[in-house]
């Protein structure tokens, strides 16, 4: 992992667009299904906030919650994971260790290997195709 990135309130703002802002420096969610249009080819799924390779297509699956879902990060130690106890449950949250940026949450009813659906909204990601 690259080293930790800050910046202000405003660079931001300025870099994520409301939606990106609200939901990774707000712990907001965007609204299910609005990020149907990702690639099915191979490569690499990257934070919006810093770039950090976060995921790889192989371990993406269809879990039907409308939120892009994988099995497992591409490495442990890119992934943070918080108590969320807001809305009235209890949830895992899962941020960028890089940047600190909310990714969304990680539940444990996901397929094999791992068992594990990382839940993320697509708005925190950027999708980098891998080179022939």
């Amino acid at each position: 992992m690259a080293d930790k990135i800050a910046k202000t309130e405003e660079e931001w703002r300025a870099e994520l667009g409301p939606l990106g802002y609200e939901v990774m420096r707000n712990h907001g969610t965007e609204r299910p299904f609005s990020h149907d249009d990702f690639p099915q080819s191979a490569g690499t799924f990257r934070c919006a906030g810093c770039g950090e390779p976060l995921f790889v297509q192989e371990d993406k699956f269809d879990a039907g919650c409308g939120w892009p879902s994988f099995t497992r990060p591409l490495a442990d130690e890119t992934i943070g994971e918080s108590r969320d106890s807001r809305h009235g449950m209890v949830r895992t949250e899962v941020h960028c260790n890089r940047c600190n940026g909310h990714l969304g949450h990680v539940f444990p009813d996901g397929p094999a290997p791992t068992g594990l659906r990382y839940c993320i909204n697509g708005v925190a990601l950027r999708f980098e195709p891998e080179e022939d």
